[in-house]
């Protein structure tokens, strides 16, 4: 029986070592990715929120202004 020699040994576990690194810095790779893309998502859903929510309160102290000025003309006729 002939007993395998340490390099012979060596060589599948070092391919092994180096495949599992790939795989690993692959998935790392595609993670990255995918956080980025989840990220610039989150960041345009909150921007166009803002923007929405800026319009809305602009909308709404524009209406009290002119409903303050239709006050104060109905007021100054009586």
């Amino acid at each position: 029986m002939t007993l395998p020699s340490k390099s012979g040994e060596a060589q599948p576990s070092e391919a092994r070592s180096r495949a599992e690194a790939s795989f690993k810095k692959e998935e790392r790779a595609k993670d990255g990715a995918k956080a980025m893309v989840e990220y610039q998502a989150n960041s345009r859903m909150l921007r166009e929120k803002t923007e929405r929510l800026k319009a809305l309160r602009l909308a709404k102290e524009t209406a009290d202004k002119e409903a303050e000025r239709a006050n104060k003309a109905s007021a100054g006729k009586r």
